[in-house]
């Protein structure tokens, strides 16, 4: 008995050892350091050109890399490019491939790979939502109209390690948005050869830190450590379980029990609730990002009633939302652009100042003038993808509905995937919970989605002058552009397609094993810049 009571004094203290880095004693030996992520609702999609949602642009990033990346902080970095250089006229960018990078197949990446993702990001049949980020590239948007041909893209190979990409016009935030998904390299022999199937387990080659190696739907996305990523041996973390999580008190408990190093969000009812002990590992930091609401403009009651629309987002008391249903220092949000983006001020309407009886006299004004009241009420569906605040806050939005104006709201959650095709075939949708985070620091991240020929413009606006402002806008820098953008701004809030209710903070519980996690606007953390280190006791 003494003997065995000693030889299991080492076996325990490696046990304590892997629970306080957030591991249990098989996935350690098996795979390495093992790091638990969650990661909010399931991904729609591991095909980079077609991203969509923040939780697959998270595993994307893992498993890609485009010219252009980001560091832990958010600076641009060199990614797949060692270096470029720019044209005196700032239209001509010319990139310099690394010769060690590679695919996860190991064979080599060259610049003909990124003529070929660029082609099909832009492609008409590729339907990528995030194409028209990729505009400034001469014969982008003859392509993206079918109008124009692959061929007179400016793009080409100069060489295998030699990129030049020539602009329609100068773009200083261009290098930004080169770290996007829409930009990344796909593998053109797998995906010819796979068709759809090019992204599951088995079949995906990637050409980032990390290569797919299980994909379980509503459950996780499983990556293993890329051996031939060019900079493979400065990536730490072994193997990374991106986790569905869409129950966000579930998930707080599951990271209490050392079941997650990382959450997704953190509910606001826990920390205010939070405990001295868990306090130090949340993580609080502004955030580019929008909730709002859209409206289906394409058919009743919403399209041609700019009125009625608007009678719906004053009788909204952003201020409660915040305060009582986030309480996380989200900030109400009255107008389009957060704050901190850079090229804009964003103008504040003037009904943002009045009080709250001052906005409900108006909005029950407007309401009446559509047609509306206690005799004839609106009735409207709210439609969000399943998931803990969405429903709060559409509850919270429905009952303010009722006592300001009288509108019978019906509540109607979605799986995510099916929620975001109801979204862009605008048949069933009348109001839809949304969200947008900037894809690159600048206004025209934000402004561009609304444009009346963008993929992701889900509530069908259409105003050619708000059109007009931008394509103006595109050509010219400093204060005038500032200008052109505040002025299609506050178009675009007169006309209502969407209400905008707060802006984003970033919520995250980090474990005290986690090394290497940095704030930073864009909310974007990649696993390669990431360390799972034991806790000193």
């Amino acid at each position: 008995m003494p003997m065995r009571a000693r030889s299991a004094r080492p076996w325990l203290a490696m046990l304590a050892l892997l629970l306080a880095c957030g591991l249990s004693p098989s996935a350690a030996s098996a795979q390495g350091k093992l790091l638990k992520r969650g990661n909010g609702p399931d991904v729609e999609t591991l095909d980079p050109h077609k991203v969509r949602s923040v939780s697959a642009g998270n595993v994307v990033r893992d498993l890609f890399e485009g010219l252009v990346s980001e560091a832990a902080d958010g600076r641009l970095i060199p990614g797949v490019a060692a270096s470029w250089q720019v044209s005196d006229d700032g239209r001509i960018y010319v990139f310099s491939l690394r010769a060690d990078a590679r695919w996860s197949n190991g064979e080599a990446l060259t610049a003909t790979d990124f003529v070929y993702a660029l082609r099909r990001s832009l492609s008409p049949s590729t339907a990528s939502p995030s194409a028209a980020l990729l505009a400034p590239i001469r014969g982008a948007e003859a392509l993206m109209s079918g109008k124009g041909s692959a061929e007179h893209l400016g793009v080409s190979a100069l060489d295998d390690r030699t990129l030049q990409i020539e602009l329609e016009r100068p773009t200083p935030y261009f290098p930004g948005l080169l770290a996007n998904p829409v930009a990344y390299p796909v593998h053109r022999a797998s995906l010819e050869r796979e068709g759809a199937q090019f992204t599951r387990a088995g079949k995906l080659v990637s050409n980032g830190a990390y290569v797919l190696d299980e994909w379980a739907l509503q459950s996780h996305v499983r990556l293993q450590r890329n051996a031939q990523y060019w900079n493979a041996r400065a990536v730490a973390i072994d193997t990374v379980m991106h986790l569905v999580t869409e129950d966000l008190n579930a998930e707080f408990q599951r990271f209490r029990a050392g079941g997650l190093h990382i959450t997704e969000q953190v509910p606001a009812q826990q920390i205010a609730a939070m405990s001295p002990a868990l306090k130090p590992q949340l993580r609080i930091a502004d955030y580019l990002g929008s909730y709002y609401y859209g409206f289906n403009l394409s058919q009743p009651p919403f399209k041609d009633q700019p009125g009625l629309r608007k009678a719906l987002s004053l009788a909204i008391d952003r201020q409660i939302i915040v305060d009582k249903v986030m309480g996380s220092g989200e900030k109400p949000a009255y107008g389009w652009l957060p704050p901190g983006i850079d090229a804009a001020a964003s103008p504040r309407p003037e009904w943002a100042s009045w009080s709250r009886e001052q906005r409900a006299h108006e909005a029950r004004r407007l309401y009446a003038a559509a047609g509306y009241g206690p005799q004839r009420p609106l009735a409207v569906q709210i439609r969000y993808n399943t998931h803990d605040y969405h429903q709060k806050i559409a509850t919270v939005i429905a009952a303010m509905w009722k006592q300001t104006l009288g509108v019978k709201t019906t509540l109607y959650n979605e799986e995510t995937k099916v929620f975001l095709q109801s979204r862009r075939e605008r048949r069933f949708t009348q109001v839809f919970r949304a969200s947008w985070v900037a894809d690159y620091a600048d206004a025209s991240s934000f402004l561009d989605l609304l444009l009346s020929n963008n993929p992701r413009n889900d509530t069908g606006y259409a105003n050619a002058r708000y059109d007009a402002l931008l394509a103006q806008a595109a050509n010219t820098s400093g204060a005038p552009r500032a200008e052109l953008f505040a002025q299609a701004e506050r178009l675009m809030l007169a006309d209502t397609p969407v209400i905008p209710i707060y802006f984003y903070v970033t919520k995250h519980l980090v474990a005290p094993t986690v090394r290497g996690w940095r704030n930073n606007p864009l909310d974007h953390h990649y696993t390669r810049d990431l360390d799972l280190v034991p806790v000193s006791q």
